[in-house]
């Protein structure tokens, strides 16, 4: 049973109580994360190693590791005293490599896109309570145009922003909104969640999210969702430009192949659904 114990060590309770506080906790975190990055380079390190190469004793480098195994981050190397990294890591990396491979599989489509209608094609993925840009394709009416990848843009008054809220639970929705605080960024933008629930359902009905000049006056743009292979909403395709040029006609114009295109993403994905 101790033992069982120790190896369900909670790797918080450690980090919290190891020297009495946060700051020590936020240490604990940041050494854990160095064992991480040790096995992920070495493949295998001892206890001794891993506590010279972070500069703690020998203790400390195993209450970490305790910490880590019980969580399945780490496991031991059969009969050699060494840790490798676990098992457990794996649904952690396939809920970011599936973000990364969208950006993967959704270049071909966005570059078709982007050449067919002449516009900028952006990839935006859900952080926090942003949307950030991973991946763009310009089209040849683009001659000056923001740069939008790894950009942080608000969900409430961007297309892509209002792709990925709608299709998030209700509770989760109303998290995300409170901690936007949903900024009036032109007269345009909608500022209350009431105001934005009525767009944001015909955004799950229909399968598009226009923007137009909610984010920056003379801007307009249309998006529509990414699915993955279970269904689930991963990402948003969009359309933006000049509102001169990228008028409510030629938005509705654009929205079939603007579908489209997400659609041929998320088959690449392996979303096999309607």
């Amino acid at each position: 049973m101790a033992v069982k114990q120790c190896a369900r060590f909670d790797a918080y309770s450690f980090a919290m109580s190891n020297t009495g506080g946060r700051d020590s906790g936020v240490q604990s975190v940041d050494r854990a994360i160095s064992v991480l990055e040790i096995l992920a380079r070495r493949g295998e390190a001892g206890v001794s190693e891993l506590a010279a190469e972070i500069d703690v004793h020998k203790s400390t480098a195993f209450r970490l590791l305790g910490a880590l195994e019980g969580r399945g981050l780490v496991e031991q190397a059969t009969d050699r005293g060494k840790y490798r990294l676990g098992f457990g890591l794996i649904p952690l990396a396939g809920a970011v490599s599936d973000r990364l491979d969208v950006t993967r599989q959704g270049r071909p489509v966005c570059e078709q896109l982007a050449a067919d209608l002449g516009e900028t094609i952006n990839v935006a993925v859900l952080q926090e309570h942003w949307a950030v840009n991973v991946d763009q394709a310009l089209g040849p009416s683009t001659v000056a145009t923001h740069n939008w990848i790894g950009r942080l843009t608000p969900l409430h008054c961007t297309s892509s922003g209002k792709v990925l809220l709608a299709h998030l639970d209700a509770e989760r929705r109303v998290a995300v909104l409170t901690a936007s605080g949903m900024r009036g960024f032109t007269p345009s933008t909608l500022t209350s969640p009431e105001a934005l629930d009525p767009e944001l359902a015909r955004v799950r009905e229909t399968g598009l999210a226009v923007a137009v000049e909610e984010y920056e006056v003379g801007l307009n743009a249309a998006a529509a969702p990414v699915q993955d292979r279970s269904g689930e909403v991963i990402a948003a395709v969009s359309v933006s430009g000049p509102a001169y040029r990228l008028d409510t006609d030629r938005l509705d114009e654009l929205a079939t192949p603007l579908r489209a295109g997400a659609a041929e993403i998320s088959r690449r994905m392996g979303w096999l659904g309607a």
